[in-house]
């Protein structure tokens, strides 16, 4: 079978394969773009049905095409992002493949470029740029057994509340997923608990602006690392039903009970951490905190903007964070589900080069790998805070674009002797 050759691969064709192919493509980069199901599939399939963008549509998008049918301060639905990207590959004419999966990478032997043996024949590229996101594999905590006699799943099994056994809901983490979700099971009428660990609890908007501009303006997008002990700290933060601040304390006057961090099980009965007030306060000092910057800034740039002395009223605490569930026994709490919206984790068990730490983490420089000619795109802090959201990414691969044409520069340099006989 022939070996199809090409400059650069692309794996991935959800948003940073798509933005990374623009960008190649108007540096004339010969590439070709890989996606093993639909464009934006995680889009369509790991998300809930009533998903929508959490951040607003002048925001959550390429530079170079908006939604021309959202309000763009309203939150797009999440099969609207998907057509959306799907407008964007026609746009930029991306030469995509879907329904081709990558096996396997490596590197070629005594000559330059990498070997991909895909689900459709094998492929020589000179480069190749992992362009899958930080979605690759859900995380579900070994905490609860199989047999401990409820139906567990992830947030990206989850659909609608329809979909899941009579019975209450155990709503394992509170980042954006988990709130969003233990909000529709309470309004769908479900008892609902909701274990909460760190997190940071931005304003969905403050003083007529929206949180995403907040953090355009105070450079909050643009740090290059997390703040120290925050590497790993959720985000709870929402655009469902026009978008609002996260408030526990309101789920909590919903009907929800709140618990703090699950941590185990024994015996049919989960255990919880027994900080959760201390660790929801540490969510308003972060709300608190985004708001005294706005402040500062509006005040420093002297910004008409209304004034929000409400915004800094936070009520009192529900009797399950003053008297805080140590325990829970499911059976007798009639839990029938446990839903962890836990996280993923990244699998790059296809890509069988040197491009990774000790701990099987990808080992990069704004996203240039240690293995030359190994790209890494999508991902969180690739090279700052906003670099696995839809515009941040978008800027991270003009980034790697502009590095692959110098390294293309180098290479098509032919050197002296070469240059004497084209003359001669």
């Amino acid at each position: 079978m022939a070996i199809e050759k090409t400059d650069t691969l692309i794996v991935g064709g959800g948003q940073a394969g798509l933005a990374m192919s623009e960008h190649l493509g108007r540096a004339g980069v010969p590439h070709i773009v890989l996606e093993r199901d639909r464009i934006a599939e995680r889009w369509r399939t790991w998300r809930w049905d009533s998903l929508v963008a959490n951040g607003p549509a002048w925001h959550d998008r390429f530079p170079t095409l908006e939604f021309d049918d959202v309000d763009p301060d309203g939150f797009a639905p999440k099969e609207r992002v998907a057509s959306y990207f799907e407008e964007y590959a026609k746009l930029i004419e991306a030469p995509i493949r879907c329904g081709v999966e990558v096996r396997r990478v490596t590197r070629n032997a005594g000559r330059p470029g990498f070997t991909i043996e895909t689900s459709a024949g094998v492929i020589e590229a000179e480069r190749v740029v992992a362009a899958t996101g930080p979605f690759q594999k859900p995380v579900i905590p070994a905490i609860l057994p199989e047999d401990a006699g409820v139906t567990q799943l992830h947030s990206a099994s989850y659909r609608n509340p329809g979909q899941l056994p009579e019975g209450a809901v155990l709503v394992v983490g509170a980042g954006s997923s988990g709130v969003q979700i233990a909000d529709e099971l309470a309004r769908a009428g479900r008892k609902v608990y909701l274990s909460v660990g760190p997190h940071d609890r931005p304003p969905r908007a403050y003083r007529g602006r929206d949180y995403c501009w907040w953090l355009g303006v105070l450079g909050l997008w643009d740090l290059a690392t997390p703040p120290a002990g925050a590497e790993h700290v959720t985000i709870s933060v929402s655009g469902a039903h026009g978008g609002h601040t996260v408030d526990f304390r309101a789920l909590a006057a919903q009907g929800i009970t709140l618990v703090g961090r699950t941590d185990g099980y024994e015996a049919g009965k989960v255990s919880f951490a027994q900080n959760l007030a201390e660790t929801i306060a540490r969510g308003d000092r972060n709300y608190l905190s985004v708001l005294d910057a706005a402040d500062e800034y509006a005040a420093r740039n002297g910004l008409d903007l209304p004034e929000e002395p409400q915004a800094r009223m936070i009520g009192p605490d529900p009797d399950c964070m003053t008297r805080p569930l140590a325990g829970l026994d499911l059976k007798e709490a009639g839990v029938s589900t446990v839903l962890w919206a836990t996280g993923f984790a990244l699998d790059y068990g296809w890509l069988q080069v040197n491009a990774f730490d000790a701990n099987g983490q990808p080992e990069h420089q704004r996203g240039v790998s240690k293995e030359p000619g190994v790209y890494f795109l999508g991902l969180p802090w690739l090279s700052r805070r906003g670099s696995s959201f839809i515009w941040g990414v978008w800027h991270d691969a003009r980034f790697i674009a502009d590095q692959i044409g110098i390294q293309r520069n180098y290479m098509a340099y032919e050197g002296p002797e070469a240059q004497a006989v084209k003359s001669a």
